[in-house]
Order: C-alpha cells, then sequence, then structure tokens
C-alpha cells in the first residue's frame, strides 16, 4: 500500500488583484495536482480545495504518495533482419542502439509486432521521493497560472501577479527545501499584517488553518465568507432592518479581507429623497458596503462596513465609512434635483445631438423607430397604441440626465422615477403615469443572464420593440458578432428578445416584427462602391433561434427536440415552445421511437421515389389490408388532430398521432411500396405522404430517430 503524508503549500504575497483572486487560487490549485499526476503521484485529494486570502495562495491535500511508482521505460531498436548480419553477429546498427542505452547488445531483449521481432531496452528504475519533486512541482504550478499583468520587484528577473515573500513547503512534518521566484522555501508563515505581526510556525499540513486563524487570519473562503454574511446581518438587524447581501458584493469583500469585522453606519436621511438604486449603486460599487433595507424593502439610513481588521477604536472606523460616502451621495442628490428640474422633454430633445451608430444615426432617432414599432405591436398584444408610443419615446430620455451620465447602471430606472414626477405626464391619469414610468425601466429587462423579463404588458411590448430596432440596425450596418467580438450586444439582445415573447405569451410573427424593423431603418451605404445592404430577415431568424437553442439546453431540452420544432421554422416564437414542450411529451410515450424511425423513413422513401406523387389517395387501388388500414386510421386521425392544431393543443395532436403506430407498423411489414404497378407505387406514395405531412404537422420527429 503506497505510504502518503499531508502536503501545504503556501504562497505569500502582498494584496492580489480582487476580481482575479479566486481564479488565481483556482488555477495554482489545479496546476499542483496535473504536475503531481503527470509524475504519477497517486493524490488523496478528499473534500481539499483552494485556500486564500488576499495575501496568499495555498494547497493543502491530506494525503500524497511519498515517492513515485517504479518508473519503467520502454525503448524500442532495430527489426532482427536489419540488427543481425547473416551469421548472427550484430550490425552496425544494433550496436549504436545498445550504446545509446549503455548496455551490452547481449543484455537487451526481443518483442514483436505486426512487422516482425525486433529489439527492445527496458529498464525499472525507483521511483524519485515526492519531496525532491516539489519544488519543481510548485515551479510548474506557478507557470501555469493565467496572470495577463505580471509585476517585476526587486533586481531579479521573476514575475508574479504581486511581489512573493514567503513560500511554505511541507510534506508531512517534513519542511521542504527549494525555492520559487526567489524565495526559500520553509515551514514559517505569516498572520495578519496589523494584528499579529510575527511569524507563523507550521508544524504540519493539518495545522496550517486553525494556526492562522490563531494568528487573525481566515485561510478557507468559504469561512471567511460565512462569518462576512453573519456578521453583517447581525449588524443589520441590530439596526432595524435587513442587509442587502448581493453575491458579486459579497465575492468582493471576502477577497479583501482576512480577518472581517462589520462596523454598522448611518448616513443623513435627507438622501433617501434620490433614487435607492443610485445609493445602493455607490454603496455596492465604489466602497463595497452593505445596504440595509426596511421590511418593505425600502433602502434606510443604516449601512454595513466590513473592515480587515478589529479596531481598538471601532467608532474611528465607522467615522471614516460614513465621511467616504458623503460625497459620492450628495453628488448622487446633486444629479438627481438638477434632472428633476430638466424635465424628461429637455432630455428628449437632447438625443438628437447624441450619435447612437454612425450609419444608425442619433438616439433620437432610434428612439422614433423604436416608438413606432412599439405602437404596431401594442394592438396585436392588447396593449393602448397611444401609450406604447409614448412610453417608448421617453425610453431612451434618461441617457442625457446627469444622474445616468454619473451611474450608467441606472438607465431606465432613473427615468422611471423622472417620469413618476414629470409635468409633461400631468394629462395622464396616474395608472396611466405609473405604466409609462415602469415600462421605461422595465424596456431594458433581462438586464443580465437570469434576469427576469419585463412584468407588465407595456413593458413587455417596449422591450421587444427596442431588441428588434437594435438586432435590425446592427445587421443592416455591418455589426454581426463575429468569435467573442459582440459590440452591441446583439446575443443578448437575441436571447432577450426571445426571452420576452416566449415568457409573456404574445403570439407574434417574429418575421413580420423584423421585416417591419428592417423597414424602418432601411438600406445602409456599405461602404463598398457605394453599395448599400438591409438585414436579412431570415439570417435575423436563424440568429435568434441559434440563441434561444442554447437557452433551450440550458434548460434540459435536449438538442433533437429543438431541431424538431426548428426544422419548421415556425413564425410565433410562443408557438415555437408549445412545440417544444409538446415535443418533449410526445418523446416520452412508449410509441415514440417507432414513429420517428418510421417518420424518418417515409421522407426517405419519398426523396427517392423520383415521381410525381398525386395529390390525393385512390380508394379503388388500396388492395392490401394493411394499406387500407392505414388509410382509414390516417383519415380518421386527420380528423381528430385538425381542431387541436388549430387551437395550438399539439400535446393532444401528438396523443392522437402515436395512435396510428400499430397501422405503420403493419403497413411496412406487409406491403411492398415499390410495387410493380406504377399506379399502385403513386398511390402508396401519397398514401405516405398524407401520413408523412401529419406526423410532422407539430414538429419534424423523424429528427427524434438516431
Amino acid at each position: 500500500m503506497t505510504h502518503t503524508q499531508p502536503l501545504l503549500i503556501e504562497l505569500g504575497t502582498e494584496e492580489l488583484p480582487v476580481s482575479a483572486l479566486p481564479g488565481l487560487a483556482q488555477a495554482f490549485f489545479d496546476g499542483a495536482l496535473d504536475a503531481l499526476a503527470r509524475r504519477g503521484i497517486a493524490v488523496e485529494r478528499g473534500e481539499a480545495k483552494p485556500l486564500y486570502t488576499p495575501r496568499r495562495l495555498a494547497v493543502l491535500l491530506p494525503g500524497v504518495a511519498v515517492e513515485q511508482p517504479e518508473q519503467r521505460s520502454e525503448v524500442l531498436g532495430p527489426y532482427l533482419n536489419i540488427a543481425l548480419d547473416a551469421d548472427g553477429r550484430p550490425t552496425r546498427a544494433l550496436q549504436g542502439f545498445a550504446a545509446k542505452a549503455g548496455v551490452d547488445w547481449t543484455a537487451l531483449e526481443k518483442t514483436a509486432d505486426a512487422r516482425g521481432e525486433r529489439f527492445v531496452h527496458r529498464t525499472v528504475r525507483p521511483g524519485a521521493r515526492t519531496a525532491e519533486l516539489l519544488p519543481e512541482i510548485v515551479r510548474e504550478a506557478i507557470a501555469a497560472m493565467p496572470i495577463p499583468k505580471p509585476m517585476r520587484w526587486g533586481a531579479h528577473g521573476y514575475a508574479f501577479a504581486r511581489p512573493v515573500h514567503w513560500l511554505v513547503l511541507l510534506l508531512g512534518e517534513e519542511a521542504i527545501e527549494g525555492e520559487a521566484l526567489g524565495v526559500r522555501a520553509g515551514r514559517e508563515s505569516r498572520g495578519h499584517r496589523f494584528m499579529h505581526d510575527a511569524p507563523v510556525p507550521i508544524a504540519r499540513p493539518g495545522d496550517y488553518v486553525e494556526a492562522l486563524r490563531a494568528a487573525k487570519v481566515l485561510a478557507d473562503p468559504d469561512e471567511r465568507r460565512a462569518r462576512i454574511v453573519a456578521q453583517v446581518q447581525a449588524a443589520a438587524r441590530a439596526a432595524g432592518g435587513e442587509a442587502r447581501i448581493a453575491a458579486d458584493n459579497l465575492e468582493q469583500v471576502n477577497c479583501l479581507v482576512e480577518w472581517p469585522h462589520a462596523v454598522a453606519c448611518a448616513f443623513e436621511p435627507e438622501f433617501l429623497a434620490v433614487p435607492q438604486e443610485a445609493l445602493i449603486a455607490t454603496m455596492e460599487a465604489n466602497q463595497k458596503f452593505f445596504p440595509v433595507l426596511g421590511e418593505d424593502g425600502r433602502l434606510r439610513e443604516r449601512f454595513v462596513g466590513v473592515a480587515n481588521i478589529e479596531s481598538k477604536d471601532e467608532a474611528e472606523v465607522r467615522k471614516g465609512y460614513e465621511r467616504v460616502i458623503r460625497p459620492r451621495f450628495a453628488d448622487a442628490k446633486f444629479f438627481f434635483v438638477e434632472d428633476t428640474r430638466q424635465g424628461l422633454a429637455s432630455m428628449q430633445a437632447g438625443l438628437a445631438t447624441v450619435t447612437y451608430q454612425a450609419k444608425l444615426g442619433s438616439l433620437a432617432d432610434k428612439a422614433a423607430r423604436v416608438a413606432a414599432l412599439a405602437e404596431a405591436i401594442a394592438p396585436q398584444v392588447g396593449v393602448d397604441a397611444a401609450l406604447a408610443r409614448r412610453a417608448a419615446a421617453l425610453s431612451k430620455a434618461d441617457l442625457q440626465s446627469r444622474l445616468v451620465g454619473e451611474f450608467p447602471e441606472l438607465q431606465g430606472i432613473a427615468g422611471r422615477y423622472y417620469a413618476l414626477q414629470d409635468p409633461s405626464l400631468d394629462d395622464l391619469a396616474p395608472e396611466a403615469r405609473r405604466a409609462i414610468a415602469d415600462a421605461i425601466d422595465e424596456a431594458y429587462q433581462p438586464r443580465f443572464a437570469g434576469d427576469d423579463i419585463a412584468l407588465s404588458p407595456l413593458g413587455k411590448v417596449l422591450a421587444i420593440a427596442e431588441r428588434l430596432d437594435t438586432l435590425a440596425g446592427g445587421f443592416a450596418a455591418g455589426l454581426k458578432p463575429t468569435g467573442s467580438k459582440d459590440p452591441f450586444a446583439l446575443r443578448r439582445n437575441a436571447l432577450g428578445l426571445a426571452r420576452t415573447i416566449v415568457g409573456s405569451g404574445f403570439d407574434l410573427d417574429l418575421r413580420a416584427l423584423l421585416a417591419a424593423a428592417a423597414d424602418a431603418i432601411g438600406p445602409l451605404p456599405t461602404g463598398q462602391d457605394g453599395a448599400s445592404a438591409a438585414a436579412d430577415i431570415d439570417e435575423l431568424y436563424d440568429f435568434i433561434l441559434d440563441r434561444l437553442k442554447g437557452h433551450y439546453a440550458e434548460r434540459g431540452v435536449p438538442p433533437q427536440h429543438f431541431a424538431a420544432v426548428a426544422a419548421l421554422r415556425p413564425a410565433s416564437l410562443y408557438d415555437f415552445d408549445r412545440r417544444i414542450d409538446a415535443i418533449g411529451s410526445f418523446a416520452a410515450l412508449p410509441e415514440a421511437e417507432a414513429l420517428a424511425a418510421a417518420d424518418k423513413r417515409i421522407r426517405n422513401i419519398l426523396r427517392k421515389a423520383g415521381v410525381e406523387i398525386p395529390a390525393a389517395i385512390d380508394p379503388a387501388l388500396l388492395s392490401e389490408p394493411a394499406e387500407r388500414a392505414l388509410a382509414e386510421a390516417v383519415e380518421a386521425v386527420y380528423a381528430e388532430t385538425g381542431r387541436a392544431l388549430a387551437q395550438g393543443d399539439y400535446v393532444d395532436a401528438l396523443a392522437h398521432l402515436a395512435r396510428l403506430r400499430p397501422q405503420v407498423d403493419a403497413f411496412f411489414d406487409a406491403v411492398m411500396v415499390n410495387a410493380d404497378d406504377p399506379a399502385v407505387r403513386s398511390n402508396r406514395l401519397a398514401l405516405l405522404k398524407r401520413l408523412g405531412d401529419r406526423l410532422g404537422s407539430v414538429a419534424a420527429i423523424e429528427q427524434l430517430s438516431g
């Protein structure tokens, strides 16, 4: 049984980049495991994971073999007809091979392959001690780390993400000698920069986490994260609210501290007159603080900061946190007040001076196109067309606001606040004003992967119109994504459009919508000999379906199901979604596989027929019992499925089609389609075509057949 010892590798540095820290830690961990595996060194990984703080990256493994297994090698030499002469004496080829191997030719072994016998040199040597290999393993793990902008320090040529100050390398209780990045390995780590300035000796790897904890360092990021959450929540509840703990903000704070300590803070209530999203944005993005919300979800005049120290004078830390946030809040308040005085109408007029895209005109031009599209879509989904036009026309106005200029992430959100109090909307009933305000905000949804689509019908109309114009304009202007480049976020807009249409239940003709958006833009100059181009509707449709394919894959829809529906190219994405659900139910039926195979067979037969297939079946030419039975079943299923298809009840339609399996199986078992009589043959082809047409009425079910 292989003898193992726990292994600890710790690389101590200056504070590492916050955004890169988890990735660096994972890469260091994976690199060490890969380097061990390449040398055949067995590892008991257990529950091991990357350990890290802002000042260290660590690999802690519960068991690593203390030596490599035996190292066996086999070097193939010349074949016997080349290695030996007619008298059986070694040729120069064999003598050279033996000399290179360092043995007499008589010590070589023989092996055989398809070409015959040949000489081979086999060796077995003991494996190296893991302790001897560890310095090289560490250097390999470091070299494999993705560091886009490595730093250099001192007078040497080493480079890393940040200057390196110490290296701990322990295998069991043995401190391994070696060096990496100019630092000699030892058993001394370092504690918290301010609360424990003495070295921290590590007796054995298993002591590592606890030894650092005693030195005011939490090396386990999960433990550190849990402490941050617990302390922040406790501080917020003590202040009478609940902490807003956004995942990305939490992760950044976790990468900033080694010993987190929550500090409850406050700000002046007068700042609550500012849109809370602006205050939350500056707290989270700029200062990495945690806002405190009331039971109603509204921001309170409280927040929680997380210090990297247990200060003897916490009041001073609190005052520092409150002091740094006040100027940002004051700026937000000033911007909001000035924007409110300016008004949406003035902001909207200013859009004419801002270029949206060189070929697509100004933001005012875009807003006008979106307004026309929204007005056209609205009546199709039961939304007031005039309200849709008015909301869409204002939907970009806040891009001219000072608040959005300072906080770009508030696009739409700021517009909602301005619309709720803007005098230009005083002619509207309160509910209509609220609908426009909400729609201005919801037009941007979904803002990111996993975000909800717009909630209100008017918001959905604006979200659809906005993305239609962006996609049609992007394609017409030659801005189609290439590789990883997508400057106008057309992929995200395509998925957002599809998700909004499907999720809203709007049964809209996608090609007609795309054509309307393309017509509003018109042909644009391509820059090549004065030529012009417009968006290709089929290309746009396929682009949207391609994004939808990935969305369904994430939901667990098999690619064959998607392909089966996409083959029919439904005009409505909502209808597309209903067909996807139906094909999923059909695929679970016991008859599905056989019918899919039969449908595939039918289409192959029809494709190879080489004759004109009659439009109707002649009952007089149905001579075989099995073909008469199938013809009767097909006519019956047409009657049964007609109403279901008309109503879009695809599950019911496919359930009826599944009942055709016995007659289909019997037909192919007993009837020869390519009969000698041309009339009989054509009639049987007509029967199969009628059957195939109905089998493919919901989806191309032949796609389900392997």
